[in-house]
């Protein structure tokens, strides 16, 4: 198959972005059951929450390949290219699989009579459960799209699920207020399985708990079955049901990356319970060597520049605390992009003290926000910002900003990281 194979393809699944959003289950279990419903023949993890869902996946499948499992990862969005999104073993699913699995798909899906619309998340979920059931994982790791109850990937019956934490974003789609967001997120617990999360709302674990019994749902929750405690030079110290693990490293920056490496860790004696093996050396190993870009990720040392995709107000407060605590410079320099349906005025508010100037600028995606609406949002840390529309040249603008000993962050968007790591890290696109 050659490349222009695989841009039909996209061409394809992302053209039926024009069917925007559709939430429900009846379009992705048609196209299941269109291709052979593969999404029954995979043991899987689900993982939904607000933040640290991808952190969660990368670092449990990196500790599962360790001990010598076949493990499919499936997340979103992607930052460079569309085949980030499906990996066995941490490799990316190969452009001609792209193109031959959309174009037998396609004629599958036609002659069942399964028309549009159906999204683009629709359609990739099918083809990540397909390529797994014909890479023949031992397990799959499922990242939740978006809320939990109507994502596509729910029409799976996993081993176990997991919620990370809970926050107020997407609540225009959602619903308005901590415990509507809460019960979508909910909708991925299922009879009988257990349940993980690093939630810590009392209301949100009251809701999880009464669910969880209602299902016959085992519940654990990290900070109480499954806990860390810091431990000296960066490392962490791990008490769960069965093991204890100490001076664990992990390859990832960010003191909220702990609570989900312990979230991971619990996974794996829950799965362990379940009978797949998983030693404290795997454990310790993965986490050690795992992989997760776009996340206080370093991509120059001089001038620094830090990349971090913090697209919401829990995100936001992530990075400051990291900005705070984990970093040295003598100024800092943000560039931001943000889309137009995020907290633009909370993810502001949290990060734009911090810095000596700013650059707002958007990604070339048409949920955008405007540069100008970026700025009316700073209020009084206008004085400090400039707007530049090209991208590019606001990367070149940051770098001419920034001496040796200073740091250009820039965040906002995973769209905007994208970009971001495509100027600093180029190796193609798509």
């Amino acid at each position: 198959m050659n490349r222009n194979g695989y841009q039909q393809s996209l061409d394809y699944l992302y053209g039926l972005e024009k069917f925007g959003m559709i939430f429900g289950l009846t379009k992705a279990e048609g196209i299941l059951d269109a291709v052979g419903n593969p999404h029954s023949e995979i043991q899987a993890i689900h993982i939904g929450g607000t933040n640290g869902k991808g952190s969660t996946a990368a670092m449990m499948a990196s500790i599962l390949q360790k001990e010598g499992y076949r493990v499919g990862l499936y997340t979103s969005p992607h930052l460079l290219r569309f085949t980030e999104r499906i990996k066995v073993n941490g490799r990316q699913i190969e452009k001609e699989e792209v193109a031959d699995l959309t174009e037998w798909m396609k004629k599958k899906v036609e002659a069942a009579g399964v028309a549009p619309p159906f999204t683009f998340f629709d359609f990739t979920t099918a083809m990540a459960f397909l390529y797994f059931k014909q890479k023949m994982v031992d397990l799959a790791i499922l990242e939740v799209g978006l809320g939990g109850r109507l994502d596509s990937t729910n029409v799976i019956d996993p081993l176990l699920s997991i919620i990370t934490n809970i926050g107020k974003d997407h609540e225009d789609i959602l619903g308005k207020g901590i415990l509507r967001v809460a019960r979508e997120k909910a909708g991925i617990i299922k009879e009988g399985r257990p349940l993980i999360t690093a939630a810590t709302q009392p209301r949100v674990l009251r809701l999880f708990s009464k669910m969880c019994r209602e299902r016959k749902a085992p519940y654990f929750r990290v900070g109480k079955e499954f806990r860390y405690v810091p431990g000296g030079e960066g490392s962490f110290n791990y008490e769960g049901l069965h093991r204890k693990l100490w001076d664990l490293s992990l390859n990832l920056r960010g003191s909220h990356q702990r609570v989900n490496a312990t979230t991971a860790l619990g996974a794996m004696e829950i799965l362990d319970d379940l009978g797949y093996r998983v030693s404290n050396e795997a454990m310790a190993e993965g986490l050690k060597e795992v992989d997760w870009p776009g996340r206080l990720e370093m991509v120059c040392s001089s001038p620094q520049v830090l990349l971090d995709g913090a697209h919401n107000p829990e995100g936001a407060l992530s990075l400051k605390e990291s900005l705070k605590k984990e970093f040295q410079y003598d100024h800092l320099v943000l560039l931001v992009g943000i889309m137009k349906d995020k907290d633009v005025h909370a993810i502001l508010h949290s990060l734009s003290p911090l810095a000596d100037r700013i650059i707002l600028t958007r990604p070339g995606i048409d949920r955008a926000a405007s540069p100008a609406l970026l700025r009316k949002a700073l209020g009084q840390n206008g004085k400090k910002a400039e707007v530049i529309e090209d991208f590019k040249k606001a990367i070149d603008r940051g770098l001419s900003l920034t001496g040796e000993g200073d740091m250009l962050c820039i965040t906002g968007s995973l769209y905007t990281v994208g970009e971001a790591r495509s100027y600093f890290l180029p190796r193609g696109g798509l």
